[in-house]
């Protein structure tokens, strides 16, 4: 069995069950691993201090499964941890008659590197770490046994694999090949969900609480829904009797998706607005034209992939939270997002706080939002809490 020395006093955080180990903690490397195999991590003075996934190209270079030294990493192992997520799942949401849910979520799960979620009767599985491609076959079979769905489709195209030298793969890994359109229900409001094209997975799970939240505070408001994607959040003000919702992407693709669920649900089109266009463009323009909103919906792709590129999403975040408040009628409402990791949530706060004290408006936070429930985050992995909202009102 190969193993990972660390350097002198650099095993506190794995002690706190943090479960990342960087190139720079590690002393040497005993035995010649490939990646994705499973290797000791000790102390420098020997103590054994988990069984991760080596990964010889990335700068973390292991991931922790376990930290029992009497555990074994084997197909069992995987069936245990996936058992115990989707049973913590159950417990947590109200069964649908169309379930849309994520299954398994990474290291709050102890499975580093793997997202299972399920839309209807298919899986769709992301495998992003070195350790998650090397158990792949053995995490599509046991996914099939837990959940008894015989459909698992991978979506292994996320942009990270690269800082693991590993190539993007999308492909069947048990069943058939996923229709173009699955369909979902969330809270009676129906949509369709693409896993072989679409963002992420297909869908935008983590944001099914903040969807709700907006429905709830959505009636006889003028409402603009940024970056709308496939029209989660314009659908759902809608549900929640919004006035009018002008909603905008650059995808024109999206916009499209976007209009069929206006439809599906039963919504007037002319209660509707959906354009297609960068949305810090159409933001300027709206400011020149006067127009205003009393309710705006900031939901912006990732900015920042890592803590490197904090400064640059930084400066993008502040503009467009900065347009948005200017376009805020008096007493109107943000909801307003990061989905970037690399910006912590006190950073994001501080951002907005700053687009506020350029835009001259006074602002209150009146909550702060995460993920869907179904979505947690471990205590000793912050870098779990990657989307951080806020609703705020001017």
């Amino acid at each position: 069995m190969s193993k990972i020395v660390l350097k002198a006093g650099r095993e506190k955080s794995l002690q706190r069950h943090h479960p990342w180990v960087f190139s720079g903690a590690i002393e040497r490397v005993e035995g010649h691993p490939a990646s994705g195999e499973t290797v000791e991590i000790r102390s420098a003075q020997g103590g054994f201090l988990g069984w991760g996934a080596y990964s010889p190209e990335s700068q973390i270079s292991a991931r922790v499964w376990d930290w029992r030294e009497g555990v074994r990493i084997d197909r069992e192992f995987f069936a245990n941890r996936v058992r115990r997520a989707v049973a913590h799942r159950e417990e947590l949401l109200a069964a649908g008659a169309t379930p849309a849910a994520r299954l398994v979520h990474g290291e709050a799960d102890g499975l580093p590197g793997v997202v299972i979620d399920r839309f209807a009767d298919w899986i769709v599985v992301q495998l992003t770490s070195a350790g998650a491609w090397r158990w792949r076959d053995d995490i599509a079979s046991v996914v099939t046994e837990v959940t008894g769905l015989p459909h698992v489709f991978e979506r292994s195209d996320a942009d990270v694999l690269a800082l693991e030298g590993l190539a993007p793969r999308v492909a069947a890994l048990a069943g058939s090949e996923p229709p173009k359109a699955i369909g979902i229900e969330e809270h009676g409001l129906k949509f369709e969900v693409d896993p072989r094209h679409g963002h992420k997975t297909g869908f935008y799970l983590d944001q099914r609480d903040n969807r709700a939240r907006l429905r709830a505070l959505s009636h006889g408001r003028e409402v603009l829904d940024c970056f709308c994607y496939t029209g989660g959040f314009t659908v759902s003000a809608l549900a929640g009797g919004a006035a009018k919702v002008t909603s905008i992407d650059s995808s024109g693709d999206a916009i499209a998706a976007a209009r069929r669920h206006v439809r599906q649900n039963g919504f007037q089109e002319e209660r509707s607005e959906l354009l297609e266009g960068d949305v810090f463009a159409l933001l300027r323009k709206f400011r020149d034209q006067a127009r205003k909103f009393d309710l705006i919906v900031l939901d912006p792709p990732k900015f920042a992939p890592t803590a490197a590129h904090a400064e640059k999403a930084a400066r993008a975040y502040k503009d467009i939270n900065l347009w948005a408040l200017k376009l805020l009628r008096p007493g109107g409402m943000l909801f307003t997002f990061s989905c970037s990791g690399g910006v912590p949530r006190e950073l994001f706060q501080k951002i907005v706080a700053g687009a506020a004290t350029d835009a001259g408006v006074d602002v209150r936070v009146l909550q702060h939002l995460g993920a869907s429930i179904d979505h947690p985050v471990v205590l000793n992995f912050p870098e779990g809490e990657y989307l951080k909202g806020l609703i705020c009102q001017a």
